[in-house]
């Protein structure tokens, strides 16, 4: 009897052995869902139009999760930490140019039309992306998600919880711009999810940024639906491609107010548009007059 009853919890130690082998484990998605991040967010987006079976369904889908290491990026981020002077490096400037000479007839093409230098639409490329090259790896859809559901009192709690302690932030300043962040959020998941619908494209496919900027162009959602082109006349629009992310920058710079052969003062002004920041407004300058010489 002691035999079979050993032969029998072999037996069933290595069926378990088995099971934690073929069967997958919990995943970051399945506890998320529990945890019922989305919950509020779902309601909103349903309140708002969309449709209900399709929001229902797509937060149900395993690859969706609160992205907690991801949105925690929003609070700790610093443009002190960035590095743009690797991009006037002898090793970038030469790529820049030969990245210039690849795309020739579309640069053309786009600086007649918006008047826009091929230099500077080239320089902002490749500091945004490395001549698309580095296009980010975080979804989408999560990135957005989790920032626009911090809008709910209890899953900003949560939040709270568990990065608390993780950088100097106090409370007061944490609320105060998790406010701000999900009701920005918000909006560009929503036009992320027009944008996806109108493309046929899988809102879950679709990866960028922490910030949820994405494509070659590194444009957020809103700004895909404003001024976004088709610039290999395909019949879509796709920041993926290197001639629409070209034709876009041009279109979104002539939009804000660029002008040719405009002093360097006034396009400096116009940069300032593209990303909100002196370090990269002059940094794209250098650059472009790296690419004329």
């Amino acid at each position: 009897m002691s035999i079979k009853i050993t032969r029998c919890k072999c037996f069933i130690f290595i069926c378990l052995i088995a099971l934690q082998i073929f069967l997958p484990a919990q995943t970051q998605a399945d506890e998320n869902k529990k945890a019922g991040y989305f919950n509020t967010l779902q309601k909103r987006l349903i309140k708002d139009g969309f449709n209900k079976n399709k929001i229902n369904a797509l937060y149900a889908r395993s690859g969706v999760y609160f992205d907690e290491k991801g949105v925690s990026l929003f609070f700790s981020y610093r443009e002190s930490k960035l590095n743009y002077n690797q991009f006037i490096s002898r090793k970038s400037i030469k790529k820049a140019k030969k990245y210039l000479k690849k795309h020739r007839p579309v640069f053309e093409n786009m600086e007649r039309t918006y008047s826009v230098d091929k230099e500077i639409v080239a320089a902002i490329i490749l500091v945004e992306t490395k001549l698309g090259t580095y296009l980010g790896k975080r979804s989408v859809l999560n990135t957005l998600s989790t920032m626009a559901s911090l809008k709910d009192q209890h899953v900003k709690n949560m939040l709270w919880r568990k990065i608390s302690g993780s950088f100097p932030l106090t409370r007061e300043k944490f609320d105060k711009k998790a406010e701000k962040k999900s009701t920005w959020a918000y909006l560009e998941l929503k036009d992320f999810l027009k944008y996806a619908n109108s493309e046929n494209i899988d809102p879950l496919s679709v990866c960028g940024s922490y910030a949820g900027a994405m494509g070659i162009a590194q444009f957020m959602p809103s700004n895909v639906l404003a001024l976004a082109k088709d610039g290999n006349k395909d019949g879509s629009v796709d920041l993926f491609n290197h001639a629409d992310a070209i034709v876009s920058i041009g279109n979104y710079l002539k939009h804000h107010g660029w002008q040719a052969k405009m002093d360097d003062k006034k396009a400096y002004k116009t940069l300032l548009r593209y990303n909100n920041s002196k370090y990269y407004a002059n940094i794209i300058l250098k650059i472009a007059k790296l690419l004329r010489g």
